[in-house]
């Protein structure tokens, strides 16, 4: 938008079909950088018609500009350029040496004659400079010491000179100390070094520009499986997995079938069942066509890097096929016995226990008739 704005406002001011001299809208800045570094500068120009932007060169020992081009120097430097609502180049300078010091000058002009070889060009080209100081990487020499337990990281920036205004420690990039001590040796101090805590630490002086060296923290492997005990059907392809969280990465990776015999090695496509695949801190161990009576049993995971050698088991337990239908198997088996339970008992059940109204109706009452006629014949020979 901002661009947009630009070019409406010298529209504005010149009209559509006026002319107006170029002029830098950004100037490239002077920069300090380290050898074997890179560096951007950029540089932006307006103008009605637009502009065009070259860059030039004057050596430190030199009193003479030359032209840079896209590809110069080896193809270390590159040149972008864009015309769109004004022109706008940027010059990159990779892999920098003592030689690339030196002055850097962007110029910009909208003469029509500007590159014609007998005619002068009516207006000059403009010139914006900035000067580019490639210094050699000072020495930073670094330390580890092992105090009571601890382990302590330093550097130290030998070259007096340079003016310091503060240290940064990192591990990657998260940030472990900072302070903003002017002194030529910083100090980090690691509690327990373990697989966790080993890798590459960076000390930085903040100067200009930052320098900044490397501390490697080794240890040897400290190997982990993955999960201790690994499941899989028969027929099917199990995979065992080791990592290692230790620095310097594992170089070799070996694993081993475990056997009353001892370790049997196991060679990567060996029986056209074993693959295995390794990368860094990580490897996988693939069985296709699980067995049960070959596959099953404990796996070892050897790691070796140049501090030392470690190693994890995993137990492998391989199902068979019908596994999944033992316990439907099993729940049938139980409404089976159930079932018959009930029945023997039913049937052997005593006499007694049986109810009254499973006895085929109700016994016939006796009769009091002969009772009656005896105690009438009575009263009447009375």
């Amino acid at each position: 938008m901002m661009k947009l704005g630009l070019f409406v406002v010298l529209l504005a001011i010149c009209g559509k079909d006026a002319t107006g001299s170029a002029g830098f809208i950004k100037s490239p800045l002077s920069e300090v950088r380290l050898t074997g570094g890179g560096v951007q500068l950029h540089c932006e120009a307006i103008g009605r018609p637009m502009p065009e932007i070259q860059w030039w060169y004057e050596a430190d020992d030199n009193e003479s500009f030359s032209q840079l081009w896209d590809g110069a120097r080896g193809n270390r430097v590159q040149i972008n350029a864009t015309y769109v609502f004004h022109a706008t180049s940027a010059i990159y300078l990779y892999d920098l040496k003592p030689g690339d010091s030196g002055t850097y000058e962007c110029r910009a002009s909208n003469d029509p004659d500007r590159n014609h070889l007998t005619k002068s060009p009516r207006i000059k080209w403009i010139r914006s400079q900035a000067n580019l100081i490639v210094m050699d990487q000072p020495e930073i020499t670094t330390l580890i010491d092992d105090v009571k337990g601890s382990t302590i990281l330093s550097c130290n920036l030998t070259d007096p000179s340079i003016v310091i205004s503060g240290h940064k420690w990192l591990k990657g990039d998260k940030v472990l100390k900072e302070d903003a001590e002017t002194s030529q040796v910083t100090t980090y101090n690691v509690s327990e070094v373990h697989g966790d805590h080993s890798g590459q630490y960076t000390c930085e002086f903040q100067t200009t520009p930052i320098l900044s060296e490397i501390v490697n923290v080794t240890v040897s492997p400290h190997v982990v499986a993955y999960k201790k005990s690994e499941h899989g059907n028969e027929g099917d392809t199990g995979v065992l997995t080791c990592k290692c969280n230790s620095y310097p990465p594992v170089e070799q990776w070996m694993w081993y079938k475990l056997s009353e015999d001892g370790p049997m090695p196991i060679v990567n496509g060996s029986d056209d069942r074993f693959i295995i695949k390794s990368s860094g801190n990580k490897t996988e161990l693939r069985i296709s066509h699980l067995d049960i009576e070959k596959d099953q049993g404990d796996y070892r995971c050897n790691g070796s890097n140049s501090e030392g050698i470690d190693g994890a088991e995993i137990s492998l337990r391989v199902r068979s096929r019908l596994a999944a239908l033992w316990p439907f198997l099993g729940i049938v088996a139980e409404v089976i016995i159930l079932v018959t339970i009930i029945f023997i008992y039913e049937k052997r059940r005593k006499p007694d226990e049986v109810p009254e109204d499973e006895d085929g109706g109700s016994a016939p009452l006796k009769s009091n008739a002969g009772s009656n006629h005896d105690n009438v014949r009575q009263r009447n020979s009375s």
